[in-house]
Parts: structure tokens; sequence; C-alpha cells
């Protein structure tokens, strides 16, 4: 079983069918064996034991209505990317995860804080020119400033994902 399959989006969404979040189709299936949530969509892979055939789900819906708090994501390398669209703030070129750094845009040199609204996706070679200083010192101009991750950013990251998977665009409404 590759885990490949194991690692695609799965589209979360609330008892109300409200979309809330994405995650990992291993997620989304131990959330479905443990009667937590249903699969409303399959995905055309699945995984086997030696007895039992199960259908990876693409859409899931939680059993039980969930509250979720106005809330921003946690600060993380991964968020900061998926915010960015992994793509370098600085020459806008879209990239793996793997080729991409974090950049301070206030140097930590210069008391820049690490926070949503001061890091940015940065490729490499950007990160190098820019060096210790500010963005307009380098003579270089971000894409857009960085903001917290909201809840508007989670649902366009969801339209976004929702444009390659033809299952989840019913649910993506707004």
């Amino acid at each position: 079983m590759s885990s490949e399959r194991l690692q695609r989006p799965v589209l979360v969404l609330n008892a109300s069918y409200e979309p809330i979040n994405i995650c990992a189709a291993r997620r989304a299936l131990v959330l479905v064996l443990k009667g937590v949530a249903s699969a409303e969509e399959e995905s055309g892979n699945a995984v086997h034991s030696a007895r039992a055939l199960v259908r990876l789900p693409s859409v899931i819906r939680l059993l039980e209505y969930r509250r979720i708090p106005h809330q921003t994501r946690a600060l993380s390398r991964k968020n900061i990317l998926m915010r960015d669209r992994y793509t370098c703030q600085y020459c806008h070129r879209v990239m793996p995860s793997g080729e991409l750094t974090l950049d301070h845009v206030v140097p930590r040199s210069r008391a820049g804080e690490t926070a949503w609204e001061n890091l940015v996706a940065c490729c490499h070679p950007c990160n190098n020119r820019k060096g210790s200083r500010t963005p307009e010192e380098a003579g270089m101009k971000l894409a857009r400033q960085p903001r917290p991750f909201s809840l508007h950013t989670s649902r366009h990251l969801m339209r976004m994902l929702g444009k390659s998977d033809a299952q989840w665009r019913k649910y993506l409404f707004y």
C-alpha cells in the first residue's frame, strides 16, 4: 500500500455539512473507523487487510456537530507555507516545501518577531540575497503582506484544493 494514498487530502465537514478542515486520508479513515465521522464521498483508492477492503474517503462528515471557535491556526512552518501557497514571496516561484525556507521580513537581528505578520515563504536564493536586511534595503518586494492564517484563508485553500477534486465542489458553495 502506497503511503502516498494515505496522505491525500480529505475534506472534513461538520455535522451541518459546513466545510471546516482538511486532513490526510489516514486520519479521515481513523475517524470513520472510530465512528466519529462518516464517509460522504469515496476516492478511487482503498486499503485492505487480510479479510476486508475499505475505500478511502475523499469527503467525511463529523457525526456530532462541533462548535468551531473563531480561531487562527498554530504558527508553524507548514501553515506559513500553506498560507503563502508554497510560493516564494519575493520571486513568486512555486516550489516544493523542501526547497522553501521561512524568512523574517524584519530580521530577528533587528528584533523582528517570529509571528504570522513577519514570516513568509522564501526560496534559498532569495533568502540569501536578502540576508539580514529588510526587503526595502535589499531592493526586494513582497508579493503580499503576511497576515495571520484566518478562517477566510482556510476556506480559500479548501476552494483551491477543491478545484482538483470534483467530489469536493458541491460542499464548497461559498
